[in-house]
């Protein structure tokens, strides 16, 4: 087997040739098997040959240990293969390095930890587990820790089978095994798992283990598997388990160090726990796993740990030094924040020292200064952590880097001014420093005088002097010195600079004798003529020593002599006549000359003398000594005398000490002089350490102790002989990396001792110096104990004698121990024997067993032990025998077949080969059983076929392997089951029934084929064409018994063919199929518009169309034809008439347009069942032609010479108007002009006329087509005395409301005329406009109105005249408003769709621009909205949920804005909640523990099961067992349950139309198969299991409560019906000429009411005509107090839709408001209600009935209390009341039957307007506060509606008035005057247009029988109560879509401000004229009638909105 090595190439330098690299820089541990061994191969190498050596992390080089451990050539470390008495842990379990060098340097490699893995006994186990069924069950592997690190789990099984991990079956990372909804039968298979040694191979298989599966209870959660710490590498995946037992299902929260996760896509939760992709350092921390249900919690914690590789990065990558110089290197570390940080040079650690320093917190940084040339080489940076480590090098290279020039200045001559630019480029190691001087004196920076530095890419330096404005003075020598560590380089030129020449100062000068003296002459200006020096007036040079550069004035004096001193002068020809001179003088000094010395060969105990003497040099001379570079230490005792020029050193007594390096220093003014000699002390050799004999140990390390001293240090070689005779030493070869070496002390180290070291060894020293001295000693090597020979693996056979033999050797005496898996065998055992014999140097111990039995399978060791170490063998016995018979089950029973599986037992550790298994019939013996031999070990399961249904079988099985043949196993007794059916079900039809049903239609198959009985059928349908699927679709159908079936298939594609198919279905299965019918389902209208609709104007008066035809798919039916749908778009911004036109191609050209003119077009198909999609609008206009005549002309004169014309646009315009013309002709003579006039112009004054002459003028139009026709033509003649004319013409004026409105008149004559506007009333009579902040008269005439309002419409006439005439038009005001509200209704219902329509309302005076559909689900405040064209009337809402309300609202929109919401309507789709049949039994079977249900009985309303949920108890017990379900399948069975027990069981179904309940009793049987006693309990559901007997007394109980029960209900009908006909005489009595009845709400009264103060009264103003009639019908169906009383539209004045609980059925009231209100409903009002035909509502009266409602409904249904309660205290406190609700009659006829009716009741609204009227005349109304509710009257007929759920349609509809007019006033009087005419009393409440109203109101009248409380009291306590009714209620609102702008007004608190008591004491009588008075004061008593009885124009219908509350 490998060991896990993995190598590849990494170099790290680019230069192969002259560099180091690594290989496989990442080897960090190498772990191996000791059966196999390992290589692993030198991570470092060179590219020039390398050599490679190994190391100990201890830096120790290793050595070669023959067999065990040896390194290659090529660097390569080989470790043998090895028993385990030879490991060695410094060999088999060590750090090591590697090193490559060449001449580059030295690197060495990452450390690697080498680890030896021996094979070792071990097992692996599981251990059993419960878990509740449903849940989640997790089995581990568990592996003993000493081998965890090694062992991984490879597979699981189940039995003999392998699980791969799957949809039930997870196998985690770590080995665990997870069954995922535990089903009973998990709990019938044995689990085990397998692992597999990763370096040895050896795999174990564990023991087997069961799974308890028990039943669902509840239990706080219990944690399965968690971990306590995780390590990943980064950028790998981790699993953190965390999985828990509870029920129910615990639910599971992750935490990161206490806070939620934060959302990441690498993070996910399974089935295990939390699973981490692609792991990050930010990972790592603690993660907490929550687990809670609603019995407790628990939490896994654990830390997670993200390993990174460590990564070292040293820079610069490059490195160039020089010797001398500095380098700096530094070391970044990633991958880790700890880590230990070492630097290395050529392979050896860095020290600090003067000269290297580390700086940073972990010496990341490496600083070297002073580099010698032995500091090149390679530098490594090591980073460590645990056994990771990390490096990075770097080579540095060393140069001479002194600098040197590359590139200068020359000589040159520069005029005065000019810029100077000098360079110096020189290269360097370090990088040169350059400085710059003139003259010898350094160059000053300053304005003209610029340094620069610079480095170039090559790493050269460039150094500049700039001079700029140059000057005689800046003339001369200029010098560039470049210095560094190294040295330094200078380079010079002279620069001359025009001018007058001179020489500067000259400075004095030292000279060194011996040494070069330069003098320069500092010349500056030019031109010069000559430079000369002289010494005592003699020209220079006078000698070869001197030269003189006349050029640049030096002179340069070689080998200076004392007699060069003197005084030197330099004389410069500034011109040809004239000199100029300096002087300078040369001091010459002389250095000291040390004359040489030497010392002799000294030896200790020697005395010395040594003279130094300084021949030469000038005094003072100071002379000194120094001992290896520092002073002399006085310890040593030397002597030091100095005379003058000459020094001496004496010592008395020569010892090692004076050993040393002595310099002579001698010190004057000119030098600095020394010279230094070696004294050598010689010291001959002698043992510190002597060798003595030893003992070394087999396989250790031993050291020969040996050292010496002397001077020179001694040479120490060692000898060694052979065995114990007479020794014959000899060398023994120190070889480096061998396994012997000569240690630095000279001890001999021998590592891994071998026997052939045994023997005499000499240390033999010596130094030249005396004689050599040596010493010899014995070596004796002990063997520790070793097991040499041991079989690995054993079989013994169960009862047979077993022998196991070890061999040992090593240094007697042996003992050899046996072991069994750590436990001592006591030899002295029955059944263990152990015998040990010695044969040779070998000691053989054998271990005897007998007999064998199972246990002694298992690990066996014998142990050997010496004085010296022990060794172990491990021997592996396993024990056979004949396996255990199979534990046998049943796994399915079928009518032919019977499907075994079993459980393998012990397989007597041989693996089973097979399988027998008998079967015979039950009443036949064993010996005729059918056997089925040798099955497959490999299976755990079988099926027996051929079997005859409903047959009794006896089963068993026999294993066997090798060895032998189980026992039998149990023996099984099953019956097979009945047969699915053998034939079809008879005479199928089909019958379409819609465009998406079909009916269904069948017989049962024939009797004889049944094979049981048939418990249902399933009907597969699928598309009969080309292109539908080939699969049936599939619906199961319950059985009715009766002698045909039928199913309705819903939801198919329209007009499309179907192929049916019909199976029957008992017990057992599904029989065949019957032969395919097929029919098509009915047509639909198309489904999609056409698309591509193109239209083009071919003339002014044709439109071209076209558009592609619809494909087939979108028909739904056989197309008929296209409908193409128009209207024009006027220029007013106005609609034309929609017109359509049809046609059966896909083009049409419409005709007879109106010219010019913006067309919008749709276009749909239709099919027979009616029109598809309309197309979206497009836009086409006809062409332009010419106009036609002006609509009118009208001409004046204004003076006897000029003529005003005017003229009306024509009234076909045919295209833009480019401009008028217009035509004056004089017909004597004849003459005719033209008069151009600008297209926007509609007047033009003609001058210049003739006096008294007629002329003729006209107009005409012109357009880009041409002329159009002449208008009429008109005479005028110029007067002198013009009469008033006005040009304005007569006519509409149309505007939209809240707009700003000029009514123009525009008036001519002589003299100019005065204007007067008047305003026709309803009458006709004219009168002078109302001018006031909001209208105005202009000064030019025109009358305006600002912000016009809807009462401002009307006829206004303009009168202008003078004194010759006058004139008069009329302007009819047309003021638009927004739209009234469409009346909306629900035509077609499906189960996904619902189909709307509408009746469009007042248009507002424009035409309608479209709608918008709101809708909502019920209890739902999200709306949705749909945008729909003018021309629409219905639209259809798909794809919404299953038997679910929805609500509804439509508004218009025209040019003004959005009109007002429809009134909201609801519809529900088809569908119902769920229902169990009653003739379907709900138990199929019952035994003593568990029952199958029959759910087959469920039926799903029509809607999808969405939720299915399940409950059962024992009677006694409370605690309920729920098993929850989403799907609800055909059967499901109860487990585990308790024996002869009473049971209640109960389950709910849920889909979107609602839920149902079923509850049920029942008995399990008692052990012997019999039934239990009846529960004496009554009232509990019927139980499955009541005996006859029991049943009897039930029926009996029942009857006799129905008996009571129908007695009492008797009784109360009775009581009803008496108290009914006594309160109708009472209301009789009461009927007058019209009725007042009282009412006040108590529903909504809070305690603190009565402390509020008293409101007055309001009295509620019905029709005059209005006659109560009291009719009565024993159809009466009530059984409580009740009255019933006829609500008309004027009693509830706009009727709201509210929802409420009712005996009868429910409705829906709606306001005519826009915005969103409160309303209350029954959660339970859609199930309660009941089905009937729809109540009749006609424009003028609708029929309501007042029910009570169950009393169970809630108290804050909307109510009314109706009942007459007995007379009370006052100031008693009401108690809550009755509730009752409102609802429309079923029907007319019923209506007139069952309730109060009204006869004529308001018959127009008019009548409504003069019953106001007359109110107001009344006496005691006459100081009453009168509130009018408005609403708009309908012009339509009535509409059905219907309320609640019936058959027919779920819709709830209401017809809408769309005029307005009152519907409803109250008058509020001071004081009632007669409280017996005070019958009906109401509260009116103000709302904003848009507010949810409550409707019918809350009502209370048990004041009218209080009649003996005083009436004060009686007023403040109905003041209290009506305010209280202003209070909201609290209940669920029915929320209305967002109100559409623009915003209606808000009624002004004036509007609402209610009259208060107390203003007036008495009621004065008040006339006509009075009342007139009072009239004008009061907008609210203003009078609602004109003059002719009709019914006034409302000011403005949106401006406010009056409801009764």
């Amino acid at each position: 087997m490998r060991a896990n090595v993995r190598l590849w190439i990494k170099v790290n330098y680019e230069d192969l040739h002259s560099s180091l690299y690594f290989v496989n820089a990442t080897v960090q541990e190498v772990v191996f098997a000791s059966t196999t061994g390992t290589s692993v191969p030198c991570p470092a190498g060179g590219a020039s040959p390398a050599s490679l050596r190994w190391y100990l992390a201890t830096g120790e080089e290793i050595y070669d240990v023959p067999g065990i451990r040896h390194v290659h050539p090529n660097g390569t470390l080989q470790i043998f293969n090895f028993l385990p008495s030879s490991f060695s842990k410094l060999i088999h379990d060590n750090t090591y390095y590697c090193t490559a060098e060449n001449p580059s340097g030295k690197i060495r490699s990452q450390d690697v930890h080498i680890k030896a893995v021996s094979r070792e006994p071990y097992t692996v186990r599981v251990a059993d587990q419960k878990a509740m069924r449903g849940s989640v069950a997790v089995f581990k592997c568990i592996i003993p820790a000493s081998v965890e690190a090694y062992v991984t789990v490879v597979s699981w099984e189940k039995d003999t089978v392998s699980l791969s991990s799957g949809q039930r079956y997870v196998i985690t990372s770590t080995g665990a095994l997870y069954i995922v909804d535990v089903l009973p039968e998990d709990g019938l298979n044995n689990y085990r798992c397998t692992t597999r040694h990763r370096y040895t191979g050896e795999t174990r298989q564990s023991n087997s283990a069961r799974l308890i599966v028990s039943d669902p209870t509840n239990a706080e959660p219990s944690i399965l598997d968690g971990f306590d710490h995780r390590e990943v590498t980064i950028n790998h995946r981790v699993e953190l388990p965390c999985k828990a037992s509870g029920f129910p299902t615990p639910k599971y929260r992750w935490l990161k160090d206490n806070s939620p996760l934060e959302p990441d896509m690498r993070f996910r939760q399974t089935v295990s726990g939390l699973l981490i992709e692609n792991t990050q350092p930010s990972d790592a921390g603690t993660y907490v796993c929550e687990v809670w249900n609603s019995y407790g919690n628990a939490e896994v914690v654990g830390r997670l740990y993200v390993k990174q590789p460590l990564k070292v990065v040293v820079s610069p990558r490059k490195v160039k030094g020089s010797v001398g110089g500095k380098v700096s290197l530094s070391c970044s570390v990633s991958g880790s924040e700890e880590y230990e940080l070492s630097w290395y040079r050529n392979g050896e650690i860095i020290y600090p020292s003067n000269n290297v320093r580390f700086t940073g917190l972990n010496r990341e940084n490496l600083i070297m200064e002073g580099m010698s040339k032995s500091d090149g080489g390679a530098y490594q940076c090591f980073a460590r952590k645990a056994k990771m480590s990390a490096q990075d090098f770097v080579q540095v290279i060393l140069e001479d880097g002194t600098p040197k020039i590359l590139a200068s200045f020359s000589e040159k001559v520069v005029n005065p001014s000019e810029p100077v630019f000098l360079m110096c480029k020189v290269k360097g190691t370090p990088p040169p420093r350059c400085s710059w001087i003139l003259d010898d004196d350094p160059v000053i920076k300053d304005s003209h005088h610029h340094l620069g530095h610079y480095e170039t890419h090559e790493g050269h330096v460039v150094s500049q002097l700039n001079v700029s404005h140059t000057q005689v003075t800046d003339g001369g020598v200029y010098r560039c010195t470049c210095a560094n560590s190294a040295g330094a380089a200078f380079h010079q030129a002279r620069i001359n600079v025009r001018g007058r020449a001179s020489i500067r100062p000259l400075k004095n000068i030292t000279a060194i004798a011996g040494k070069d003296a330069f003098i320069h002459c500092r010349v500056i200006g030019y031109p010069y003529y000559s430079i000369k020096w002289y010494k005592n007036s003699a020209l220079l040079p006078f000698n070869h020593r001197q030269r003189a550069f006349e050029n640049n004035g030096t002179l340069k004096l070689t080998n200076v002599q004392q007699g060069d001193a003197g005084e030197y002068n330099c004389k410069v020809m500034v011109q040809p006549n004239k000199m100029d001179s300096q002087s300078v003088h040369l001091r010459v000094r002389v250095p000291p000359y040390i004359q040489p010395f030497e010392f002799q060969r000294f030896t200790i105990g020697q005395r010395v003398f040594i003279p130094c003497v300084v021949m030469s040099g000038d005094r003072p001379l100071d002379i000194t000594w120094q001992k290896d570079g520092r002073p002399i230490p006085v310890s040593l005792g030397v002597t030091v005398d100095n005379i003058d020029f000459t020094s001496s050193l004496r010592i008395n007594n020569l010892t090692p000490d004076h050993n040393g390096n002595y310099t002579c220093i001698a010190r004057n003014e000119a030098a600095v002089v020394e010279h230094q000699s070696q004294l050598i002390v010689r010291v001959p050799p002698q043992f510190v350490v002597q060798p003595e004999d030893q003992d070394g140990i087999y396989g250790k390390t031993v050291t020969l102790n040996c050292s010496a001293e002397g001077y020179p240090p001694p040479t120490i070689v060692w000898e060694h002989s052979k065995g114990a005779g007479v020794p014959q030493f000899q060398p023994i070869p120190l070889i480096t990396g061998s396994r012997i070496q000569l240690l630095s002390n000279g001890s001999l180290l021998i590592k891994h001792v071998l026997e052939d070291d045994n023997g005499f060894y000499l240390c033999k020293v010596s130094n030249d110096v005396g004689a050599d001295v040596s010493k010899s000693m014995y070596l004796t090597v002990k063997i520790p104990a070793m097991i040499t020979s041991y079989p690995n693996t054993t079989l013994a056979t169960q009862g047979e004698e077993k022998r196991m033999s070890c061999i040992a050797h090593g240094e007697r005496p042996i003992m050899v121990r046996w072991e069994k898996e750590e436990r001592i065998i006591n030899p002295e055992t029955s059944r263990y024997v152990v015998t040990v014999k010695e044969v040779a140097d070998e000691v053989i111990s054998t271990l005897v067993i007998m007999p064998t039995v199972r246990e002694d399978s298992g690990f066996f060791s014998c142990h050997a032990i010496n004085s010296f170490g022990e060794d172990r063998g491990i021997i592996q016995l396993t024990v056979q025998e004949p396996p255990d018979p199979p534990e046998v089950e049943i796994r399915e029973v079928k009518d032919r077949t019977i499907a075994l599986r079993w459980t393998m037992g012990f397989d007597g550790n041989s693996p089973i080969t097979g399988y027998d298994i008998e079967c015979k019939n039950k009443s036949a013996s064993w010996l005729s059983a059918q056997v089925t031999k040798d099955v497959s070990p490999q299976l755990n399961q079988a099926t027996i076929i051929d079997l005859h249904p409903s047959s009794t079988y006896n089963i068993r099985m026999v294993a066997k392997n090798i060895i032998g043949n189980s026992n039998p196993s149990n023996e099984l007794t099953i019956t097979t089951d009945e047969a699915a059916p053998d034939g079809p079900p008879q005479d199928v039809t089909l019958e379409p029934t819609s465009p998406q049903t079909i009916k269904v239609s069948w017989k049962p198959p024939h009797k004889h084929l049944q094979n049981g009985v048939i418990r249902g059928y399933q009907v597969g349908y699928r598309e009969y064409s080309p292109g539908g699927s080939h699969q049936f679709t599939i619906l199961s159908v319950d059985s009715t018994g009766d002698t045909s079936e039928n199913v309705l298939l819903d939801n198919l594609k329209k007009f499309t063919q179907y192929s049916v198919v019909v199976q029957a279905a008992n017990r057992a299965g599904t029989g065949p199929s019957s032969q395919q019918v097929v029919t098509k389902t009915l047509e639909d209208v198309p489904s999609r518009p056409p698309e591509n609709v193109l239209a083009v104007a071919k003339s002014p008066e044709v439109i071209s169309l076209s558009w592609m035809p619809l494909p087939r798919e979108a028909l739904n039916g056989n197309l008929q034809g296209y409908r193409v749908i128009y209207w024009a778009n006027l220029p007013d911004g106005e609609l034309g008439e929609i017109r359509n036109v049809t046609t059966s191609v896909p083009s049409l050209e419409l005709d007879s347009l109106e010219k010019y003119t913006n067309y919008s077009i749709q276009v749909l198909a239709f099919t027979n069942a009616g029109d598809g999609v309309r197309s979206e609008q497009i836009y086409v206009r006809t062409k332009e032609d010419v106009p036609g005549p002006p609509a009118g002309v009208k001409a004046a004169a204004s003076s006897s010479s000029m003529v005003f014309v005017s003229w009306l646009p024509p009234l076909k315009l045919n295209g833009i108007i480019r401009k008028y013309i217009v035509f004056c002709s004089n017909l004597h003579p004849m003459v005719m002009s033209e008069f151009e006039a600008r297209p926007d112009a509609y007047f033009y004054r003609i001058p210049n006329l003739a006096r008294n002459r007629q002329y003729s003028i006209w107009v005409v139009a012109v357009t880009a087509a041409g002329h159009g026709n002449n208008s009429m033509k008109i005479t005028v003649e110029p007067l002198a005395k013009a009469p008033a004319r006005i040009l304005t013409f007569n006519g509409t004026v149309t505007t939209p409301w809240m707009k700003d409105m000029v009514l123009p008149c525009k008036a001519v004559g002589d003299p100019p005329p005065t204007v007067k506007w008047l305003k026709l009333n309803t009458n006709g009579t004219p009168t002078p406009v109302l001018v006031d902040g909001r209208r105005s008269v202009h000064s030019n005439g025109s009358f305006i109105i600002r912000t016009v309002k809807a009462e401002d419409s009307g006829n206004y006439s303009c009168v202008a005249s003078n004194n010759w005439g006058s004139d008069e038009i009329t302007l009819n005001l047309q003021v638009q408003v927004p739209p009234d509200q469409p009346r909306l209704t629900v035509t077609k219902t499906t189960t996904t769709s619902i189909t709307l329509s509408w009746i469009p309302g007042d248009n507002g005076g424009s035409s309608i621009r479209g709608y918008i559909l709101q809708y909502s689900e019920d209890n739902s405040e999200q709306w949705g909205s749909f945008p729909i064209s003018p021309s629409e009337r219905s639209y259809r809402l798909e794809n919404l949920k299953c038997g679910t309300w929805y609500k509804f609202t439509l508004t218009a929109q025209n040019a003004v804005g959005p009109g007002r919401i429809s009134e909201i309507i609801e519809a529900k789709t088809h569908g119902k909640e769920p229902q169990f049949a009653k003739e379907h039994e709900l138990f199929t079977s019952i035994n003593a523990s568990r029952v199958r249900l029959n759910l087959a009985g469920w039926n799903n309303g029509g809607c999808p099961i969405t939720s299915f949920i399940l409950e059962y108890k024992a009677v006694d017990s409370s605690a309920w067992i729920t098993a929850q379900r989403t799907s609800l399948t055909k059967s499901y069975i109860l487990y585990d349950l308790q024996e002869a027990t009473w049971y209640e069981l109960q389950m709910k179904v849920t889909n979107s139309a609602g839920s149902a309940e079923k509850r049920v009793t029942f008995a399990t049987l008692n052990g012997d198969g019999s039934t239990i006693p009846p529960l004496l309990k009554t009232g509990d559901p019927i139980s499955v299991n009541m005996s006859g007997s029991g049943g009897l007394k039930m029926v009996v109980t029942i009857t006799s409560i129905l008996v009571v029960a129908v007695l009492v209900f008797i009784m109360l009908m009775v009581l009803k019906r008496r108290r009914r006909e006594q309160r109708l005489k009472r209301l009789r009595g009461r009927s007058n000429g019209f009725l007042l009845f009282i009412f006040l709400s108590k529903n909504t009264r809070t305690p603190d009411t009565v402390n509020k103060q008293p409101q007055p009264l309001r009295m509620h103003i019905d029709i005059p005509r209005a006659q109560l009639l009291i009719e009565e019908r024993d159809t009466m169906e009530t059984i409580d107090d009740r009255s019933t009383v006829l609500l008309t539209d004027n009693d509830f004045g706009e009727t709201q839709k509210q929802k409420s609980s009712t005996v009868t059925h429910t409705v829906h009231y709606q306001s005519l408001s826009q915005a969103t209100g409160e309303s209350h409903h029954h959660p339970t009002a859609r199930r309660t209600a009941k089905a009937g035909p729809a109540a009749a509502r006609s424009r003028y009266a609708s029929q309501w009935t007042l029910n009570r409602p169950h009393p169970t409904s809630s108290s804050h249904t909307l109510t009314t209390d109706w009942r007459l309660p007995t007379p009370r205290a006052t100031g008693s406190v009401d108690k809550e009341s009755d509730s009752y609700s409102v609802s429309p009659s079923q029907d007319t006829d019923r209506a007139r039957s069952s309730m109060v009716s009204t006869e004529s009741a308001s018959s127009t609204y008019e009548e409504l307007a003069r019953a106001y009227e007359h109110a107001k005349m009344e006496e005691q109304l006459r100081h009453a506060k009168f509130t009018i509710t408005e609403c708009f009257i309908s012009d339509t007929s009535s509409e059905q509606m219907t309320a609640g759920t019936n058959e027919y349609t779920d819709s709830m509809t209401s017809s809408t008035p769309s005029e307005s007019g009152i519907c409803r006033f109250t008058a509020s009087p001071p004081k009632p005057q007669d409280v017996s005419r005070v019958i009906n009393m109401a509260v009116p409440k103000a709302h904003r247009p848009g507010e949810l109203v409550h409707l019918p109101p809350y009502l209370r009248m048990d004041f009218l029988l209080n009649r003996s409380v005083p009436l004060a009291a009686r007023g403040a306590a109905l003041s209290a109560m009506g305010q209280a009714c202003l209070e909201p209620q609290r209940s669920r609102t029915l929320k209305r879509p967002p109100p559409m702008e623009p915003t209606m007004e808000v009624p002004s608190a004036r509007e609402v401000q209610q009259w208060q008591p107390g203003s007036a004491s008495t009621l004065p009588h008040r006339d006509a004229r009075e009342r007139g008075e009072a009239a004008k004061l009061s907008t609210s008593q203003e009078s609602l009638l004109d003059s002719r009885g009709h019914l006034k124009q409302s000011n403005n219908p949106y401006a406010k909105s009056y409801t009764l509350v």
